[in-house]
């Protein structure tokens, strides 16, 4: 369970790293750029892919995650900035929701009262979970705040479809797609990177590069040692699946809460309860 713990902590430092990216002054987008940079170097000194052997590799999936995965990091400091690593967190977990129906609608799985069941927690979870009021966050773009989540909450939906698709695909090793998909997310940013500070738009002083090289660590993290404790509980995986979920939500509230004062309504605290039940019953899901 050492390496659900970590995975669970890199993921956490992740939002902690995007809400203090405003008190230090930090743009996102340029954090982000050079997060992939670093995210690309490890998955190659930690997975070492050969890359001589691409052919037919998926390069639409490739291409798909390379403008997603950018896109929808810049949402997600802009959700935690607004709303709030709490419910940031619960809004990503509950991707899961998307994942699930897309295994219905799209993959023909069959669909269960467990799984019906799971889908509307979660729907209630989420109607819970949205910062309806203005207490907290950004108050000047509070109310945008809800319109962040929600693109977090589908962003991080067909993000995991699209690397499902890119795991199950037997042509080209994982750890090789992985590369592509960290390789073309820092390409593409770096091209719009490079034009706004061309066009004066921005400026790229040395503090940037090394907060986004930090936030590397932690998202490249987050994954490998999710992946290994797939590995090390490979009979158990509804195990890590529910502990990584559950984990975060809960670590993510209390560090939002204790450290960064965040207030969550009453409304809020029974959605980040309802979405750990929805996990619960998703996973059970996949193991009956």
């Amino acid at each position: 369970m050492i390496y659900v713990l970590l995975s669970v902590c890199c993921s956490v430092i992740v939002s902690v790293l995007l809400k203090l990216a405003k008190r230090y002054s930090i743009d996102i987008f340029q954090a982000i750029t050079w997060n992939y940079s670093m995210a690309m170097i490890l998955t190659w000194l930690i997975y070492r892919p050969v890359l001589n052997n691409v052919q037919g590799a998926p390069v639409s999936i490739y291409g798909s995650l390379a403008v997603l995965l950018p896109s929808l990091f810049v949402v997600i400091g802009m959700a935690v900035k607004t709303a709030g690593i709490a419910r940031t967190d619960v809004a990503q977990r509950l991707s899961l929701f998307i994942s699930l129906t897309a295994a219905f609608l799209l993959f023909n799985e069959a669909f269960t009262a467990w799984k019906f069941a799971g889908l509307i927690v979660g729907f209630a979870a989420i109607l819970c979970a949205i910062p309806w009021s203005k207490q907290t966050g950004d108050r000047d773009n509070n109310g945008s705040a809800w319109i962040y989540l929600l693109v977090v909450f589908v962003g991080f939906g067909v993000i995991d479809i699209l690397f499902k698709q890119m795991a199950t695909f037997k042509g080209v090793p994982f750890p090789v797609s992985l590369f592509f998909a960290y390789l073309g997310s820092f390409v593409l940013s770096l091209i719009v990177l490079a034009w706004m500070v061309f066009t004066g738009r921005l400026k790229s002083p040395l503090r940037h590069i090394f907060f986004g090289w930090v936030l590397g660590v932690a998202n490249f993290g987050n994954i490998l040692f999710y992946l290994k404790a797939h590995q090390a509980l490979s009979a158990n995986p509804s195990t890590v699946f529910s502990a990584m979920n559950i984990g975060v939500i809960t670590l993510g509230t209390i560090i939002g809460m204790v450290v960064f004062k965040e207030k969550l309504t009453t409304l809020n605290k029974i959605g980040i309860v309802l979405a750990i039940i929805a996990i619960v019953i998703i996973t059970y899901t996949q193991t009956h």
